[in-house]
């Protein structure tokens, strides 16, 4: 990754952990990135499978070590394994449940966490630094990709086709690249968002929070709990690595310095052991926020992450909610770059993304509501309607099951308005399962579908009814027409793409026999009826791409080129 020379020459790319030069700043990209922490790397990531040149700008030289995120759910881990990482390139703790304890009423609340979803454990915690050395470490293996640390974007200044961006190397060296897009992950103070007049709108708690992180706790546990005390609220966790997290509310009058000393810490870890045998990794204090940005985007540029929204952590949603912005961002730049697709695809990012941005905003507030009371009256009574709530079946499944978590399906964005007459829901992300292909490998679906366009045919090839032109057209746009079989089926003339649903997911699960689907890159359903109909349904999927590249016909492309 890009490091300053100290003999004042040309700086050159190297990545954090020593790994050789990969060459010099680049003038022109297609996408400049700023900030290289998870949600920054796995977007580079994705942009640089899709081939797209990008290059990562990042002022700090290293990653952060002290822990910062901690949760993840099946979504986020899902999306990572879009970017090309596996849950076993690094260490998580898969979490059995969540509960929530008053020190009025004992158990009030518990979120039921144990299993998985979509292929992946419903919940886990990690270690941060360990996800950014791997992603980092993915980054450094695409020859499309060039990372600068130690590297500051100063400004710039956006014209009709690019952006002329401005940075600063140190030692009093500046470098101007030219992109044809921007977009800044550089965090909660990001210059992206400054430099382009969007105002971070939104709550800042009023309470402080000191973070304690430990490893070698004498009576550890293994999920997670919210010691919901009006005096003192404490968030308590399990990590990998040992570590155990606590999270405790400062009562007023109580400052940072006095906190974060060896004697308070001690105080407030003892119920926990003796803090002599722990070693603390980090104690800081916080505020938390809810904020978020009235666009995610302007011109150009665009924001993801805590750049455009900061979620409380009472969910623990943050990193979550911009993992999702790079998987519905990515794809989109890569189509419009390699000229797949119409620009005006890009509005439909801020259109989807950012509605459920600030639905999980909002129900992070709600937690800390439940998490934090003012007052014990105010505890009692909140507690108490919780625990009575658990004797009603439908009011308790939507607690314990989180059906209160915000569903990501869109009302409005790139997929064909309409109502399914199965259970796929257009502009929702299709489930994902184990499948098995003729040759008896065993995959996780969305690896078969791949980082393109699929059309799916369940239990049917989906191809048959193509029109030339069609299954064509769909091609050139990265197109991949796969059929997922039921369990034991074996057709005699089966094409080649042909995988059995090894679970149930999809058939009968999500579909009858015969019916087909196209799926974005971000797996997010855009079109579907009977496979019978796959030629006007692909057709339909295609056009709301904005009459791309890819629907010219061999002989218009003749002329194109010829002309």
């Amino acid at each position: 990754m890009e490091t300053a020379a100290k003999d004042g020459s040309a700086p050159h790319s190297r990545d954090g952990e020593g790994c050789a030069p990969i060459g010099a700043f680049p003038r022109a990209v297609d996408v400049l990135l700023v900030g290289c922490g998870p949600v920054g790397a796995t977007i580079a990531n994705l942009l640089a499978q899709h081939g797209v040149n990008v290059m990562v700008v990042d002022k700090s030289t290293e990653v952060f070590m002290a822990p910062r995120a901690i949760a993840l759910d099946n979504e986020a881990l899902r999306i990572l394994q879009l970017a090309g990482v596996a849950e076993s390139d690094f260490e998580t703790i898969a979490i059995p449940y969540v509960r929530m304890r008053s020190p009025m009423l004992g158990l009030f609340g518990r979120v039921n966490s144990l299993g998985s979803l979509d292929g992946h454990p419903k919940l886990v915690t990690f270690y941060q630094p360990d996800l950014e050395r791997c992603l980092r470490a993915r980054l450094a293996t695409y020859d499309c990709a060039h990372v600068a640390l130690g590297v500051e974007l100063k400004s710039f200044t956006e014209e009709r086709d690019h952006v002329l961006a401005a940075l600063d190397l140190g030692q009093g060296r500046t470098h101007v690249v030219r992109a044809r897009y921007l977009v800044g992950a550089d965090g909660a103070s990001s210059l992206v968002r400054q430099l382009i007049g969007q105002e971070f709108k939104g709550k800042t708690f009023a309470e402080d929070w000191l973070i304690v992180d430990a490893r070698n706790v004498p009576r550890p546990i293994d999920h997670i709990e919210f010691i919901c005390d009006h005096r003192r609220p404490i968030p308590h966790m399990v990590a990998p690595g040992g570590r155990e997290r606590w999270e405790f509310m400062l009562r007023p009058g109580e400052r940072r310095e006095d906190m974060e000393s060896e004697t308070c810490i001690r105080d407030l870890l003892s119920p926990w052991g003796r803090v002599e045998d722990m070693i603390i990794e980090r104690k800081a204090v916080y505020r938390f926020h809810a904020r978020a940005v009235d666009a995610f985007s302007k011109g150009r540029v665009f924001l993801a992450g805590d750049a455009a929204h900061i979620t409380p952590p009472f969910v623990g949603q943050g990193l979550v909610a911009g993992l999702r912005d790079a998987a519905n961002l990515c794809w989109k730049l890569a189509w419009v770059v390699q000229g797949r697709a119409h620009p005006e695809i890009l509005d439909t990012y801020d259109e989807e993304r950012r509605p459920h941005a600030k639905a999980m905003i909002n129900l992070a507030k709600f937690m800390g509501k439940l998490v934090m009371p003012r007052s014990g009256v105010v505890a009692l009574l909140t507690h108490g309607l919780m625990r009575l709530s658990r004797l009603v079946p439908r009011l308790r499944a939507q607690f314990e099951e989180l059906q209160i978590k915000p569903k990501n399906a869109f009302r409005r964005g790139l997929f064909v308005k309409g109502r399914s007459s199965t259970k796929l829901v257009r502009g929702a992300v299709i489930a994902q399962g184990w499948v098995r292909g003729s040759d008896g490998t065993t995959r996780l679906s969305d690896d078969v579908l791949g980082p393109g366009l699929a059309l799916i045919g369940f239990g049917v090839d989906a191809a048959a009814t193509l029109e030339h032109a069609t299954a064509a057209a769909f091609a050139r746009a990265g197109g991949r027409v796969v059929q997922i079989a039921h369990r034991g089926q074996r057709l005699h003339r089966a094409p080649r793409d042909s995988w059995e649903d090894l679970e149930g997911v999809f058939l009968p699960g999500l579909v009858p026999l015969g019916w087909a689907a196209v799926v974005r890159p971000d797996k997010t359903i855009v079109h579907d009826g009977p496979a019978t109909d796959a030629n006007r349904i692909v057709r339909e999927s295609l056009a709301l791409l904005g009459n791309p590249l890819s629907l010219r016909t061999p002989e218009v492309e003749t002329a194109i080129r010829t002309a």
